[in-house]
């Protein structure tokens, strides 16, 4: 995917603020889940919840990270439009996994 570039026209507006506080709550949604699916895995025994905790860390850095980048991008002089494709598949892909993950849980908890 090839970055779509425009020059800045003006004033940018909020819209770098509003990217960033978007970027921050996704972050703070994936955290605060990470911690949850690693409490219950910690309480019921279960490591494979802890694993997906673990992995929901690791999107959540993720997507500080992105956050951070994009900001960046959209409060320059050009703006960036697409973001850094291969951070977003890094974090579509940590998601999946940890959703994946945390579906067969309940599965495996609910078959023993």
């Amino acid at each position: 995917m090839n970055p779509y570039i425009v020059d800045a026209t003006g004033d940018p507006g909020l819209q770098p603020e509003r990217t960033a506080l978007s970027w921050t709550r996704t972050a703070l949604a994936l955290a605060v889940n990470a911690l949850l699916s690693m409490r219950a895995g910690l309480v019921a025994g279960e490591p494979g919840l802890v694993a997906v905790g673990v992995l929901l860390f690791a999107a959540s850095g993720a997507a500080v990270a992105i956050g951070t980048v994009r900001r960046r991008q959209l409060s320059g002089a050009r703006l960036v439009i697409t973001p850094p494709a291969g951070a977003l598949v890094g974090v579509a892909a940590a998601t999946l996994l940890a959703s994946v993950g945390g579906v067969a849980s309940v599965f495996v908890e609910g078959a023993a």
